[in-house]
């Protein structure tokens, strides 16, 4: 039957369909030499699950260029850089990212809803379908950070010791850090002492191109050991003893993190047993008991 429910959803359909088509068409007729310049020399490969929707990504970024100011772009691009995912996306391909999420998430839920036709609340899954498209970007983008921070700080411990071991050996800093790239595991901190190495062949001194990478990663344990190597430079102090109290300091936090963690399984486990272990149990022990009761 139709319905106010499903008339509106038609009108959503129809609308989204007119604004597709004039998006476009405007896109085509004045910014199809632009898309056709992507160049991505000096940026990771685009992942596979980016590569279908990828055209239209680009679509998109142009039009947002044109809407939001640079300074919100640049608040975009701060938090890129905090998960490297800058190296794979720009803020306006970003922001289209999440534009072209919010659109796939609209059409399926339409078409989902005009096939099922369910009596209530269309519209409604429509909406939060669209606003949950909108918003999973954000969500992957906080998710790449805690997995980045927690492999940064499992590396640096063994970064610190390779270090350490090349500065005790004779080398200087900037040599260690070579060798400790070479032999340390690869992941994020690897390609920040790459980008430290980049900084230092440039002409930039050694203490700004560790600040620089402080504030790259925002991360307290690599905060304090930026402070400590530029506090041990200012200071002429020895540089392998600086960096030896570091990794020691480094691997007793991680220690004590892992250790947390563990005294707080317990207390995470409370719910899943009462909710879920215990009934499931007490109705197999007390199954033949309440069977023999009834046969008497």
């Amino acid at each position: 039957m139709f319905n106010l429910a499903t008339g509106s959803l038609y009108l959503l359909a129809i609308i989204a369909f007119g604004v597709g088509v004039m998006i476009f068409a405007y896109v085509t007729q004045t910014s199809t030499p632009e898309i056709e310049q992507d160049d991505r020399t000096y940026m990771d490969p685009v992942p596979a699950g980016l590569k279908m929707i990828w055209p239209l990504i680009l679509l998109i970024s142009m039009l947002v260029e044109n809407i939001f100011s640079n300074a919100y772009f640049d608040r975009v691009e701060k938090k890129l850089h905090k998960t490297g995912v800058n190296f794979m996306l720009t803020a306006e391909q970003f922001v289209s990212l999440r534009f072209a999420a919010a659109l796939i998430c609209f059409l399926l839920s339409l078409l989902m809803v005009l096939a099922l036709q369910p009596e209530k609340h269309g519209t409604l899954i429509v909406f939060l379908a669209t606003l949950g498209g909108f918003f999973f970007p954000l969500v992957w983008l906080t998710d790449k950070r805690k997995r980045r921070e927690q492999d940064v700080i499992r590396a640096l411990p063994v970064y610190l010791d390779f270090t350490t071991m090349a500065v005790e050996a004779g080398l200087n800093l900037s040599g260690a850090l070579q060798q400790a790239m070479h032999k340390g595991p690869d992941g994020p901190l690897r390609q920040e002492f790459s980008i430290i190495m980049r900084d230092l062949r440039a002409g930039v001194s050694r203490s700004e191109a560790f600040k620089r990478m402080a504030e790259r990663l925002d991360m307290q344990d690599i905060t304090s050991f930026v402070n400590a190597m530029v506090q041990a430079e200012k200071s002429g102090s020895g540089m392998a003893s600086t960096l030896r109290i570091q990794s020691e300091q480094r691997r007793n936090e991680r220690f004590q993190r892992a250790e947390k963690k563990a005294m707080e399984a317990p207390v995470k486990l409370v719910f899943p047993l009462i909710v879920f272990i215990f009934p499931v149990t007490f109705m197999i022990v007390g199954f033949p008991i309440m069977m023999k009761v009834l046969d008497i």
